[in-house]
């Protein structure tokens, strides 16, 4: 009976330390997501371009009835927020929260289109270490608040149509343009995903000499005023640089490459899938290739930048050297990013 219960035990093994190192990461998880609304709910006013504006937006609802040009999702939220009669700095937490949810969302539709199996703590929580050391994060969370919600839904929106999962595409697709009306830019696109892999590179090699060059400048003012004067006149801000930005362009193109340039280090099948997902991240860059010449032009590139952070997570969690997938090293990187984070939030140090 000793012998029995000694060899259940040890069969047993392996399992119990898989359920006790998913117990652990739920609660690290856990942790860094109460870490994470803290520092975001209750930074000051003055942290953020946006804080100011969206703190008033949601006063306003004490008022009565709000008249906004806010998308009707992002309204919705906010009104069911404020009839829970949170304060400005629960507002704030719980929109973070809302991101946090979201990214969970759009890493686990990334973890089923590799077709992992298992580990998607691990992956979750490499994906989060990841964007808390992002400048872009920071933006999505102080800055560009609704974009930065409906970034993650547009990145798991053209991960379904590029595998013909329609009623997710629609799904993801019709939540985040509630979030933000700049998500019918992304998937307006998506239909280039039907092209072949090298197709679609020399479309977006042709699409970024275009802008480079302020070829989509030119043609965009000539054969569509109306586009060229909303996009120049949206949210302009003379102390911000608008015009054709070669240095986004290059900086966008370098995380399309790193990922084809690390896949030898990646176990297969997640090799081919992770190299297969650069199409999705490349039709997120075409909207600004398009138009990404008026002000802010950095938040139409914060969908492909926030993605980056997901895509190279499924690189460490699928690394060939053991090391670099290392569980408990990946969960030291997320404590360890949970610093990072807070320099860059009091700091206000974005992209």
């Amino acid at each position: 009976m000793g012998t029995g219960a000694t060899i259940a035990s040890i069969r047993g093994g392996k399992p119990a330390t898989a359920n006790a190192g998913m117990v652990l990461s739920a609660f690290l998880l856990l942790a860094v997501a109460i870490f994470g609304c803290w520092l975001v709910g209750t930074r000051s006013l003055d942290i953020g371009t946006d804080t100011s504006t969206y703190a008033t937006f949601f006063e306003r609802f004490d008022q009565g009835p709000v008249d906004t040009r806010m998308e009707p999702g992002f309204v919705l939220v906010s009104y069911l927020l404020s009839r829970l009669g949170l304060s400005v700095a629960g507002y704030q937490t719980a929109l973070f929260g809302l991101l946090l949810v979201i990214a969970c969302v759009a890493t686990r539709r990334y973890f089923d289109y590799l077709g992992m199996g298992r580990g998607y703590l691990t992956l979750l929580s490499a994906a989060l270490m990841l964007l808390f050391v992002s400048p872009m994060f920071v933006n999505a969370s102080i800055n560009a608040v609704r974009q930065g919600l409906a970034a993650l839904l547009v990145f798991a929106a053209l991960l379904s149509f590029q595998q013909r999962k329609w009623w997710l595409f629609a799904l993801y697709g019709a939540l985040a343009t509630s979030m933000h009306l700049s998500s019918l830019l992304y998937l307006a696109f998506a239909p280039a995903l039907f092209l072949r892999a090298d197709l679609l590179r020399y479309a977006a090699v042709l699409a970024f000499l275009m802008y480079c060059t302020g070829l989509s400048l030119v043609l965009v003012q000539g054969l569509v005023p109306p586009l060229y004067t909303a996009v120049m006149t949206y949210t302009v801000n003379t102390n911000y640089q608008s015009g054709v930005r070669i240095d986004f362009a290059v900086f966008s193109v370098f995380w399309y490459a790193l990922p084809l340039l690390l896949a030898p280090l990646v176990h297969m099948p997640a090799r081919e899938r992770i190299k297969d997902s650069t199409a999705v991240y490349l039709v997120m860059l075409l909207p600004f290739f398009a138009i990404g010449w008026g002000y802010y032009s950095n938040r139409y590139l914060l969908p492909a930048w926030l993605a980056v952070s997901v895509m190279l997570a499924a690189i460490l969690c699928n690394a060939r050297f053991s090391i670099l997938r290392n569980p408990l090293l990946i969960r030291l990187a997320l404590v360890a990013s949970c610093g990072v984070f807070y320099f860059y939030v009091t700091r206000v140090i974005v992209i």
